[in-house]
């Protein structure tokens, strides 16, 4: 059925196109013919399509998503990772630089809403999921020591919060302002909004900065507990400091796009690697609030976890992941306003998770 649809969605769109054929998985192919028909494109990225009124879109949209699909989580993947009826990735726990878990192969980080609707519960058993939200926002608050942003990060919508007190109400712009701190999203758009989280939030935005001009330096950062980042390719002196193309014009030397890269890196790398040790933490007190029932983790994403569990207890489950995440925070940042808010879902299918 994979096939065929794909070759349904193939001839649909050099029909659209005017066209014989398009490989429809070749982006340079898809340029090529947008361009022929008027529309110039920077790449075929899907936001990028979103914004172009063609009728092909909506069908290399579907067969992107379909080809990504069949691709990573097709037969080869099925016989390989699904055995009795369960998926078993193989995960290594602080696989990734920053401490977070990869997986050697399996695709188990990354998997679309439409393979989860084949993860079903036992007769008689449910799935608890639990999503902390704004994770990296919220870490940035508890260990900048920022007090107007902890303020923002002990409501439920951290985003919200800092629109109500900073941005006149613009969740949006809100949101552009600080995830462009944490990831070093510093030219364009984000530079009216960065201006304007620098004035609010000088001591959470000289965290990250501070990050950030270490590492181009060569220096190395750590997370809260304790983690060192992975060292660079050397020092970086006052000559070679970074010049942004948008805001001076000038052009940078290979040395100092080095600096540049190595400085967005160790800007994120104090949030995430505290994230994943929030994470950790999270799940080795689970364990423990689990210990002696039957419920067990079966699922473990990042900032998402996922409990599988009698029905008649999964009320009582969802309590105790709850209690976990509390007492991850307290173990992590003591007595801090910043709330860790977990989504819940009791659900018997994983797709129907909030």
């Amino acid at each position: 059925m994979g096939r065929r649809r794909l070759a349904e969605l193939a001839a649909r769109i050099a029909d659209a196109f005017g066209v014989r054929q398009v490989h429809a998985d070749s982006p340079a192919e898809l340029l090529k013919a947008f361009a022929r028909v008027g529309v110039e494109l920077p790449n075929t990225r899907a936001w990028v399509l979103r914004g172009v009124d063609h009728p092909a879109v909506p069908l290399v949209l579907e067969y992107k998503e379909l080809y990504r699909i069949w691709t990573a989580h097709g037969r080869a993947w099925r016989d390989a990772w699904v055995r009795d009826g369960r998926f078993r990735p193989e995960y290594v726990p602080g696989g990734v630089v920053s401490g977070r878990w990869a997986t050697r192969g399996g695709g188990a980080l990354q998997i679309p809403k439409v393979i989860r609707r084949a993860v079903v519960a036992d007769p008689g058993w449910r799935f608890v999921v639990a999503d902390a939200g704004q994770l990296e926002p919220r870490v940035l608050a508890a260990v900048s020591g920022d007090v107007r942003l902890a303020a923002a990060g002990a409501t439920g919508d951290l985003y919200a919060a800092l629109a109500r007190d900073a941005f006149d109400g613009d969740r949006a712009r809100a949101k552009l302002a600080l995830l462009g701190a944490m990831y070093g999203q510093t030219g364009g758009a984000a530079v009216p909004a960065l201006a304007v989280l620098r004035h609010s939030y000088p001591t959470a935005f000289d965290h990250v900065e501070t990050a950030a001009r270490t590492g181009e330096a060569g220096g190395l950062v750590r997370s809260w507990l304790g983690r060192t980042c992975p060292p660079g390719t050397g020092g970086f002196g006052a000559d070679d400091a970074p010049v942004d193309p948008d805001d001076a014009g000038g052009v940078q030397s290979p040395r100092a796009r080095a600096a540049r890269s190595r400085g967005r890196f160790t800007r994120n790398f104090v949030i995430q690697a505290t994230a994943a040790e929030w994470a950790s933490t999270l799940l080795a007190v689970l364990r423990g609030e689990l210990a002696g029932s039957p419920a067990e983790l079966v699922f473990f994403q990042h900032d998402e976890v996922i409990v599988h569990c009698p029905a008649e207890q999964a009320a009582q489950v969802a309590e105790a992941v709850d209690r976990a995440g509390r007492r991850a925070t307290t173990l992590l940042f003591g007595d801090t306003p910043v709330r860790f808010p977990l989504d819940l879902s009791i659900v018997e299918c994983y797709a129907d998770a909030a």
